[in-house]
């Protein structure tokens, strides 16, 4: 049996449970999830649908439309707390991006792509790990981490 990661929202309503190793696990710097966490940068844990289970309340769904892709993103969060638990997205819609923030255990997670550095705020100091995008990791320019070249 492979890895299990669970997680939920703030309020406890929702609770999710996502089975084997992540596709990917994206730190995304970009002023929409600036917005949405409130914080300096959001991160997704890759899932294919299919290994992410997901139990108790009602799921909220709000879709956006990216102003620089122009493509789909949805959010999906509990309806009692608002604590958004995974994304999706148009390019790879039988994914979900689970919130890293959501995890019981954040820190069985480890990063490998840092994406839109160029929409961090200038406090932020430069990731340790992973590899480091300006813009999204499929047409951004690579920039290195701190650890690479220094």
């Amino acid at each position: 049996m492979g890895n299990v990661i669970e997680g939920g929202c703030l309020c406890g309503s929702l609770r999710y449970r996502a089975k084997g190793k992540p596709k990917r696990v994206t730190a995304c710097h970009c002023t929409f999830c600036q917005r949405r966490t409130g914080g300096a940068l959001s991160v997704h844990v890759w899932y294919d649908k299919g290994n992410v289970e997901i139990e108790g309340g009602a799921i909220g769904l709000y879709q956006h439309r990216s102003d620089e892709s122009g493509r789909w993103l949805a959010l999906h969060f509990c309806q009692k707390c608002a604590t958004t638990i995974m994304l999706t997205i148009e390019r790879m819609p039988d994914v979900y991006l689970v919130t890293g923030g959501t995890l019981d255990d954040p820190q069985s997670i480890n990063i490998d792509v840092h994406t839109w550095l160029r929409s961090s705020p200038r406090w932020m100091a430069l990731p340790l790990q992973g590899e480091c995008f300006q813009t999204s990791s499929g047409a951004g320019i690579k920039q290195s981490a701190p650890n690479e070249n220094s």
